[in-house]
This record gives structure tokens, C-alpha cells and sequence, in this order.
């Protein structure tokens, strides 16, 4: 509490729950993201959420915790229902290199009918790089890559999506 208190902090995150990895158990990352939930609640800070294969845990904790918060779902894994969820209770969907790739369907699916007023760009570097260069560390640089799949996706200019998502940014970090 007292590090999230510093005037440079911006947001609590990238906190949320993880089933792939085993590394603690489901009541202690439980109890812990709600913790930090509620901490970003008590200082009005933004949240974003780390969610892998815990959708429906990870959103009902979001739906106890966190009314009133400004959410990013970072690199955003759910389905078209579940980004609907979302975009209904005001979050934001993080969208990364994934929608580069080639079996990336489920997500381009998702660019193409949400409104990029509901989007941000965003790296998850190191991991995560965009098509042409996996295999290598991610870094900051190809958040370009991101942006013109995603105007190719939706049909608009790479211009409009760099600067709505830039908007949806700045907004969420009150920047």
C-alpha cells in the first residue's frame, strides 16, 4: 500500500488469476487479487488484469470488487461473450501480438466487432512478440505491428487506431 501510495504509480497490476501455472494455489491467488483489487479501489487507481484459463473466477471477483474501477483486461484471451461482459461493465480489452498470428481467429473475431473505444495496444514484452519476428524478445517498437493488423481488421486507417487507442490510454491512466 505504501509503494501504490507514490505519486508516479499509476495503476495496480498486472494482478488477476492463473490456472495454466501451478505455482500457489486457488485460495491464496484468490484472496490476493482481491487484496489488490481492493487496494486499487481504496486509492481510486486503475487495475489491470492478468487472466489465464480463469475467465468466469476472474470476472466474478471483477464484478464483487471492483464497481466503479477502470479495468484493462491485458492481452486479452477470453471469447466473444466474455469480451462483451466486458466492454459492458467499462473495460477495456488489452490487444497485443497475439492478433498477429496466424491462429490468432478467436481474436481478430473479437478486433472486428468490438469498437476501438474499448481497445489499447500493448506489448507483454518480452513474451508475446508480433509476426514476422517471434522468436524474438518483444519490445516496445512493435506496438506498430499491432496497430496496422488491427486497422487491416477492421478496415480503418493505422492513424485512427494509434490515436483512439492512444485516447482509451490516456483515459484509463489519467494521463
Amino acid at each position: 500500500e505504501k509503494l501504490a501510495k507514490k505519486d508516479k504509480v499509476v495503476a495496480i497490476g498486472e494482478t488477476g488469476l492463473d490456472y495454466y501455472w501451478n505455482h500457489s494455489t486457488l485460495p491464496c491467488q484468490m484472496e490476493a487479487f482481491r487484496k489488490q483489487v481492493n487496494l486499487a479501489g481504496k486509492l481510486n487507481l486503475p487495475v489491470i488484469i492478468h487472466d489465464r484459463e480463469a475467465h468466469q473466477d476472474t470476472l466474478k471477483i471483477l464484478a464483487e470488487e471492483a464497481k466503479g474501477l477502470k479495468i484493462l483486461m491485458h492481452c486479452f484471451s477470453g471469447d466473444l461473450d466474455m469480451a462483451k461482459v466486458c466492454i459492458g461493465r467499462g473495460y477495456y480489452l488489452g490487444i497485443g501480438g497475439v492478433v498477429t498470428f496466424n491462429n490468432a481467429k478467436k481474436l481478430r473475431t473479437i478486433v472486428e466487432e468490438v469498437s476501438l473505444e474499448n481497445l489499447v495496444l500493448e506489448t507483454d514484452s518480452p513474451y508475446l512478440t508480433p509476426h514476422p519476428f517471434r522468436g524474438k524478445p518483444n519490445e516496445p517498437k512493435y506496438i506498430p505491428l499491432i496497430a496496422e493488423r488491427i486497422a487491416k481488421i477492421k478496415g480503418v486507417s493505422v492513424k485512427e487506431v494509434a490515436e483512439r487507442t492512444s485516447v482509451n490510454s490516456k483515459e484509463i491512466f489519467g494521463i
